[in-house]
């Protein structure tokens, strides 16, 4: 069992890719498919978290947890082991943007006790929300640079086509929020670096495949974390502006989200794998 709960090696010699799953509780995911045989559910984040290299959390985005839940989820995973959190859907439903600071600084103030595990916070605005401009940069401008003494980050995924305007960009850029890359067939996918790190969330697993994806595509998803951790901006990937020259080295955060949820871990280890 000691071998069983040993972190993974880091999925990059300067520990910048981390590579999860959303999520950790979930039915098919027992029995031996992910979690071991007789695995009791309360060790099953402690499991999680030292088999993969980050974990984004989407229960937020229905309902807040006390600090202490999130303290404790900071103290069942390793050093070097990373969250990201889904923003609720009550902040993201609000027809009046610029009047959610309240809660945003509520939600915040609850998840800072992941303390140096939390890695990003996710801001998503799903299909017919489609704020103007001037309201996008009004929301944007309430979520704060740092929190409980630490730096936040933060990752804006749009699922509405008419947000894709070849000005997002440069105002996400403006504010250092990076624009989540949606590997997906519903919703639409651009990849343009608009902060100093990287946030993809991978959503086309198959059942019919055991890692979920094909070896040539785990290969080409290696070669993309690779090229955004070392500060390159993939060319094979769609874009609304032209693409970014070298820069620094940066955090890359991809998970295998939805879709075949059974195979998301198995995907998850795969590309863990051929980044080690």
């Amino acid at each position: 069992m000691h071998d069983l709960f040993s972190p993974p090696p880091s999925a990059s010699p300067a520990a910048r890719i981390h590579v999860g799953i959303g999520g950790w509780v979930y039915a098919p995911w027992r029995g031996g498919a992910f979690y071991p045989e007789g695995l009791v559910q309360r060790r099953e984040l402690e499991y999680a978290s030292r088999q993969l290299t980050a974990i984004e959390i989407n229960g937020t985005y229905y309902g807040a947890q006390k600090p202490a839940t999130y303290a404790k989820w900071r103290d069942e995973t390793p050093p070097g082991f990373l969250f990201t959190a889904k923003a609720p859907q009550r902040i993201m439903a609000s027809r009046r943007l610029a009047g959610t600071g309240a809660q945003v600084e509520d939600f915040v103030g609850g998840i800072v006790e992941l303390g140096d595990r939390l890695g990003a916070l996710l801001w998503q605005f799903d299909r017919g929300q489609a704020p103007s401009p001037d309201e996008l940069a009004a929301f944007l401008d309430l979520l704060p640079a740092k929190a409980g003494g630490r730096r936040l980050r933060h990752a804006l995924e749009l699922r509405d086509p008419a947000l894709f305007t070849p000005e997002l960009p440069a105002l996400l850029r403006a504010r250092n929020i990076a624009l989540v890359f949606a590997g997906s067939d519903e919703h639409p996918s651009f990849a343009d670096i608009t902060a100093d790190f990287t946030y993809a969330r991978l959503m086309q697993s198959r059942a019919d495949l055991e890692q979920g994806y094909t070896d040539a595509e785990l290969d080409a998803w290696a070669r993309r974390t690779r090229a955004w951790a070392e500060g390159g901006d993939p060319d094979d990937l769609p874009h609304l502006a032209a693409a970014q020259p070298a820069g620094a080295p940066r955090d890359a955060f991809v998970f295998f989200i939805a879709s075949a949820k059974e195979r998301n871990p198995a995907a998850a280890k795969a590309l863990i794998g051929r980044l080690g």
